[in-house]
């Protein structure tokens, strides 16, 4: 079984894919090295390790070129956060998402943001095409952002989750993920209703995966939390340092280096996926 078809089965459950997403070669070779069954990454994140803000921000490139040295550092699928394909033109879309299958992706989430939803459904169509030109079977994850609204939630909410998930569907969607939605109520009526396996997002408030999964979710994210937590501990503890240069605190983690060393010497072999493995 090919890295697209194995991906595309991770989503018929019965059980929850849970992604702790990636932001780059070395926080992929760790996530890795603990055994999950797919790999993806976040935007935020890897907007960030470019030194670019999240939003469309990254020039396409970039993303690529780190998309390239993932696929190439790890042996399991690997899905790609494209935000919106950080273009409203089309055929720069197609070629992003091109780039990005070429590169080693098997899956993508683009998302809706505050377009209007016929704009991803067009999206989602040059995406599909992109993938089929390369033989690939993309799972194409819809993301909508209906809940990050102001006052969100409740049956209206829902409403227009399930519209935009038909017309996602019609237009070639294989998954929807329904970014801020947290109630155990609203997540049942979605999945219900979606006709697309429902992915979620990582926040306070939502239910754990073995819940999740009684509820009929079956991918959860972590999406730019783990970024997050990793540069704001690099932050506190280069200000402390800064203004007391103090070296225990910096000494919290003995071991670390030695294990991080070997974790990255097998990419300077080749890898999984390398000419070496």
């Amino acid at each position: 079984m090919g890295l697209d078809a194995s991906f595309r089965a991770m989503h018929a459950g019965p059980g929850v894919l849970v992604l702790a997403n990636v932001w780059d070669v070395g926080s992929a070779r760790l996530v890795d090295s603990l055994g999950p069954r797919a790999i993806a990454t976040t935007s935020a994140g890897v907007a960030w390790a470019h030194g670019y803000p999240d939003r469309n921000a990254l020039p396409p490139r970039l993303l690529v070129e780190t998309v390239e040295r993932i696929a190439r550092a790890v042996a399991v699928p690997l899905t790609v956060d494209v935000e919106g394909g950080y273009s409203d033109d089309l055929d720069a879309v197609e070629a992003t998402v091109a780039g990005v299958v070429a590169a080693g992706a098997v899956g993508i989430n683009i998302e809706d943001g505050v377009g209007a939803p016929d704009l991803l459904c067009a999206k989602i169509e040059r995406a599909r095409r992109a993938a089929a030109r390369l033989g690939v079977d993309l799972f194409v994850n819809a993301r909508t952002d209906v809940y990050l609204r102001p006052g969100a939630g409740g049956d209206e909410t829902v409403a227009e989750v399930l519209a935009r998930a038909d017309r996602y569907r019609a237009a070639g969607a294989d998954g929807l993920f329904v970014l801020g939605i947290t109630a155990a109520d609203e997540i049942r009526a979605v999945v219900a209703g979606a006709g697309l396996p429902v992915n979620v997002l990582a926040r306070p408030g939502l239910p754990p995966a073995a819940e999740l999964a009684a509820l009929g979710v079956r991918r959860l994210s972590a999406g730019s939390a783990v970024p997050e937590a990793v540069w704001e501990r690099a932050r506190t503890l280069a200000a402390n340092f800064l203004r007391d240069g103090r070296s225990e605190p910096l000494s919290e983690a003995p071991g670390a280096y030695a294990a991080l060393n070997r974790l990255m010497a097998r990419e300077a072999e080749g890898g999984p996926c390398g000419s070496a493995a």
